[in-house]
């Protein structure tokens, strides 16, 4: 690592780099038409983490597959898993299962892996909320070989009789970026939903977890195995460890003589980071943060090619931002955590990340999306606002070179994720022996503890409200059961919202949350989206009528925007402060 103080920049930079050259490739091991398939593409060798994956993958063990974004995690389990299927007789329905965290990256990974799916013969499904029904009706009747969803689709794949019983025949489980779920409710939900597939299972099934780089990989390996009767089940964890090579900035915006605002002298920077490269993600933490760079972006550069990509956009809005930038005529997304995972966007040969990251993770995930190619550095500038800004930027980015993450801590005995389970087993079961369902849920990693009077009475509690029946150590279902559990399937917080409509354009640009429209929306009021200036001009429903304006506006605010501190950040940057109060520093680190 190095320090370069210049003026108010601190650059730091690892060395390490990409091992090449390596004999062995896997590839010769995988079916001639796959190899065939890679080659028609200009693929004849693996990257260093496919070489050391696929033949783990090829034993049929369940594995957790770790590595920085952009070295091929992916193909690490599709292409053995693929090969794999070829080979097994009778095919039968839904074999594979592709979980991921975000819609996004579901309708992402079909069009990776349609066309060699087509190739190959193996047909390739998506379905998650937005599936429609003629396309779900087509999958109850004919399944595909593999089926791509979410966590909680996964869910609803229980509650019917066909749907469940292809699940039986799933043999493969692969859940990608294991790491943005494994430690909060919905990963909870996800670990019993893979023991409750156990359960019904006729073959056993592999589990596989693809993941970016992570501070506990033990931890997250027992999420993905859970527990049999004798204890974790073996999870072999594959690690790229000779990493990519990664250089970080960090720098102190100051106001500048020209400036009106320190806001736009931040702006100006950005700007000129900018056009000194070719393709940039600026990454903000929060929507609003995102809007507000966007807004200023248009009002200072008016025709700047840029654009703005976050969570509460409209689907369409999002991909005309991700394929403008993957074709160049983007110089740069304004992007949120929407894009910290593996969203194919293009090459970015940069990264800002404006103000703090405010946790090692996250920076890593970030900057590792530029140099997005074998044996290329990620290179990335954190731009501070304010002096503590500054100090905990610069203490993130040391312990991101020093590869010092942030510990994955899996949530224990979440009573909703538990409630919602009871419930969905009931629905799925009709009638089951509560005595069972413990074993089940015990299974699950996050469960593993749970203590048995807890759980008779969260079974109490059910059945008093009336959502589940409980008599002579059975649980059942009743009436209201299916409505609670459409209800709270999801365990994102629920946060009603409008949809804002373009009358010119007829086209949805996103949504906002009832919480801000109830307080700011009315008609004739202007405010921003997508970077842009609205003025409304009507409220129909939940559907908010707006016009393009030049008029800048109020600034949205959406539920669940902060970003924690990690405790050991907190404590290095107070000691960092106390050093510099008591003039006892002169070089960091």
């Amino acid at each position: 690592m190095v320090l370069h103080p210049v003026h108010n920049m601190v650059l730091l930079g690892s060395d390490n780099t990409v091992a090449s050259g390596r004999s062995m490739n896997v590839f010769e091991r995988l079916n001639p038409k796959i190899r065939e398939y890679l080659k028609g593409l200009g693929i004849e060798r693996p990257t260093p983490i496919q070489e050391k994956a696929i033949p783990v993958v090829l034993e049929g063990v369940n594995v957790l597959i770790i590595a920085p974004t952009g070295l091929g995690k992916t193909e690490c389990a599709i292409l053995p898993v693929f090969h794999r299927f070829l080979e097994i007789e009778p095919k039968e329905d839904i074999s594979i299962l592709y979980i991921t965290p975000l819609r996004a990256l579901n309708r992402d990974m079909l069009k990776r892996t349609f066309d060699m799916g087509r190739y190959l013969g193996i047909d390739i499904a998506l379905r998650h909320g937005d599936t429609p029904p003629t396309e779900r009706y087509r999958q109850s009747r004919r399944s595909p070989d593999m089926l791509i969803t979410t966590p909680e689709t996964f869910q609803i794949l229980f509650m019917g009789k066909r749907l469940r019983k292809y699940l039986s025949n799933v043999r493969w489980v692969i859940i990608d970026e294991i790491h943005e779920i494994a430690d909060d409710d919905r990963g909870a939900q996800l670990s019993v939903a893979l023991e409750r597939l156990e359960e019904i299972s006729r073959y056993g099934f592999q589990r596989i977890g693809l993941s970016a780089t992570i501070g506990s990989a033990d931890e997250v390996a027992r999420f993905l195995g859970g527990l049999t009767g004798d204890g974790f089940r073996e999870v072999r964890i594959v690690e790229e460890d000779l990493c990519k090579s990664m250089e970080i900035e960090v720098e102190l915006i100051q106001k500048e003589g020209d400036d009106e605002s320190l806001a736009e002298g931040s702006a100006r920077r950005c700007k000129e980071i900018i056009d000194e490269h070719k393709a940039t993600l600026l990454f903000v933490n929060t929507r609003d943060t995102a809007e507000i760079l966007g807004s200023r972006f248009r009002s200072m550069y008016r025709d700047f090619p840029v654009e703005v990509h976050h969570g509460s956009l409209s689907r369409l809005s999002r991909i005309e931002a991700e394929d403008g930038f993957k074709s160049g005529k983007l110089k740069a997304l304004i992007c949120t955590s929407s894009l910290e995972l593996g969203i194919d966007v293009g090459h970015a040969d940069f990264v800002i990340q404006y103000t703090s990251p405010r946790q090692v993770t996250r920076l890593i995930q970030r900057v590792g999306r530029s140099g997005h190619r074998i044996g290329e550095v990620s290179r990335g500038k954190i731009i501070s606002l304010g002096i503590e800004d500054f100090l905990e930027s610069i203490v993130i980015a040391k312990r991101a070179l020093e590869g010092k993450l942030e510990e994955t801590r899996i949530r224990k005995n979440p009573l909703l994720v538990l409630a919602n389970q009871l419930i969905s087993i009931a629905l799925e079961y009709r009638k089951i022996p509560s005595e069972r369902v413990f074993e089940i849920i015990r299974r699950a990693y996050p469960f593993r503890d749970l203590d048995r009077g807890v759980f008779q009475r969260v079974i109490n509690q059910l059945a008093e409200e009336g959502r589940l029946g409980f008599k002579d150590g059975l649980i059942s279902s009743k009436k209201r059961s299916r409505l609670y559990f459409i209800e709270n399937i999801s365990m994102i917080p629920d946060e009603k919202t409008y949809s804002v409509i373009d009358i010119t354009t007829r086209k949805r640009i996103g949504t906002l949350d009832e919480s801000f429209v109830v307080s700011n929306i009315f008609e004739g009021e202007s405010f921003i989206l997508q970077g842009r200036g609205w003025k409304v001009v009507g409220i129909e429903d939940d559907r908010i009528m707006v016009n393009p304006v030049r008029d800048v506006g109020k600034v949205p605010s959406w539920v669940g925007e902060d970003i924690p501190v990690p405790f050991e950040v907190a404590q290095e940057v107070g000691r960092l402060r106390r050093k510099l109060k008591e003039g006892i520093i002169e070089r960091y680190p």
